[in-house]
């Protein structure tokens, strides 16, 4: 993309991101190290994290519709990178405990939740609303492409010298993208106009969503397949290591077969100029199903294989979820909108991290079928639920004798937002 701000932004943002998944399964693994590969304080510590979503993320989003949302992000992605430099101090200096973890889990998780729906909702200010799809999907590679590096480079470092380095090394890596939002050319940002501060924004925000259906179907679909479906920095560890008998390496390597996945899938996603609903519902249910079957393979080599079309399906789902969002909402409620999505996209993780850390203390395949099984099944109700609302229409029925001046059956519609 030739526009010189997204460009810096891209730059640093792979690299950030690449920390970040390193971070991640480092984090996962120093819990399971402290606990004796307890899944329920997994669970506890990706609660912790998530936890802060349900708390703040609708705040950001309000803060985003504020503020200048550059100037926010420079202090927001240098504290995620203090965080991060302070667990690495901890940890490689060998005073490390859980309790250090939890409270770097939560304190982490208050700065994401605002980030997040700040990050997505500055994107348009880069690139302008024509190119916001491209940049979408451009947003879905890199982070699938970190997702494939940053596992695999984590769990080797793991096994040669340690978490402790792992969170360093992230730490180092938001040098990369704090320096290309500080250098971008704000004369070239295609700013809105900031809203006034005003009681009330909030909630004007929760009744936007409630008055759109489009909205509403998309938010619910995903906060049910998010919560049960993707707790795979979880359940892929608790595979890893407690059916399989792997160390960190084996885990890494589960965690970057479902990358490829999703990177193959955010690169298909890039191809589509407008998201369609059959597509959006019809990867939950192809997700939940693969899901299901991945955690009944016998073998681990099996089960990363199935990883890969995990993947696709799931980021098939992801991009058409945030691509729908983002188009379909005015920009003055932009950051609003997208704090609610990100709240419904991470706010389930507080109940589905321990539900599932529960599930894997009785059995280490539990959680991902389980979670497959839901998600498959939330997307077939789904389905229904639509189609006889009128929001997907029924195929015409096929006769056998057909005029050839007729025109052919109309096959399964594809709603569009803007047809809402």
């Amino acid at each position: 993309m030739g526009i010189y701000n997204y460009r810096l932004y891209a730059s640093g943002q792979i690299i950030s991101l690449v920390g970040v998944w390193m971070q991640r399964v480092a984090q996962d693994w120093l819990v399971l190290e402290l606990t004796n590969g307890s899944p329920v304080a997994l669970g506890i510590a990706a609660s912790l994290q998530f936890l802060p979503v349900l708390l703040f993320s609708m705040w950001g989003g309000v803060l985003a519709d504020r503020l200048d949302k550059r100037k926010l992000l420079l202090w927001l992605e240098s504290a995620l990178g203090v965080c991060a430099l302070a667990l690495g101090l901890l940890d490689v200096t060998g005073v490390v405990q859980l309790w250090h973890v939890l409270v770097l889990c939560f304190l982490l998780g208050c700065f994401s939740a605002v980030e997040t729906p700040v990050r997505q909702s500055f994107v348009v200010e880069m690139v302008g609303r024509e190119s916001l799809t491209n940049a979408v999907a451009i947003n879905s590679m890199m982070f699938n492409l970190a997702r494939i590096i940053g596992p695999a480079i984590a769990g080797v470092t793991i096994v040669a010298i340690g978490t402790g380095w792992v969170f360093l090394a992230n730490a180092i890596s938001f040098v990369g993208v704090v320096l290309g939002i500080w250098l971008m050319r704000t004369s070239e940002l295609l700013r809105s106009d900031p809203l006034p501060r005003e009681k009330g924004q909030l909630l004007s925000g929760l009744r936007y969503v409630r008055g759109r259906p489009d909205l509403l179907t998309v938010m619910l679909l995903v906060l049910f397949i998010a919560t049960f479906g993707m707790n795979f920095y979880m359940t892929l560890a608790i595979m890893a290591r407690n059916v399989f008998g792997g160390d960190a390496d084996a885990y890494g390597l589960l965690s970057t077969l479902i990358a490829v996945g999703t990177f193959a899938g955010a690169a298909w996603a890039a191809r589509r100029k407008t998201p369609r609903l059959t597509v959006f519902i019809g990867s939950g249910i192809v997700f939940g199903l693969l899901e299901a079957i991945s955690g009944l393979m016998p073998t681990m080599l099996l089960t990363g294989l199935m990883m890969i079309p995990v993947g696709i399906a799931m980021m098939t789902f992801n991009t058409t979820a945030n691509a729908t969002i983002q188009l379909a909402v005015e920009p003055e409620m932009r950051g609003r909108v997208m704090g609610i999505y990100m709240l419904v996209f991470l706010g389930g993780n507080p109940v589905g991290g321990p539900l599932m850390g529960w599930l894997g203390e009785i059995n280490g395949r539990a959680p991902i079928v389980v979670g497959g099984a839901v998600s498959m099944l939330v997307s077939i109700t789904a389905w229904i639920i639509l189609v006889r609302r009128g929001d997907i229409a029924r195929p015409r029925p096929r006769f056998r004798k057909q005029k050839q001046h007729e025109d052919p059956p109309a096959s399964t519609a594809e709603l569009q937002p803007s047809d809402r």
